[in-house]
């Protein structure tokens, strides 16, 4: 150290190179992690996909039956509905 600059600013400058270093530091240790990361998002993602995939056959599949029940239910409504307007109806016609 110099002993012409104030201890304030010698104490600074150490700060600073001390950053620095930390800082490329980290830089350095990210660089492989990142990689390695994108390494195992390429293995992975594949079979999330088809995961994915399968899951929404199965919702596409529940939510079919799921109409296909509804509507059917709808129809015997319907049906027995009419069936019953047509038997007062026929009752008021034989009076």
């Amino acid at each position: 150290m110099d002993d012409e600059k104030p201890i304030a600013e010698q104490a600074m400058e150490t700060m600073t190179t001390a950053v620095e270093a930390t800082n490329d530091a980290a830089i350095t240790a990210a660089k492989p992690v990142k990689k390695a990361a994108k390494k195992v998002a390429k293995k992975v993602a594949p079979k999330k996909a088809k995961r994915a995939k399968k899951s929404s056959k199965k919702a596409a599949k529940k939510s079919s039956k799921k109409a296909a029940k509804k509507t059917a239910k709808k129809a015997v409504k319907k049906s027995a509905k009419k069936a019953i307007k047509k038997k007062k109806k026929a009752k008021k016609s034989k009076r």
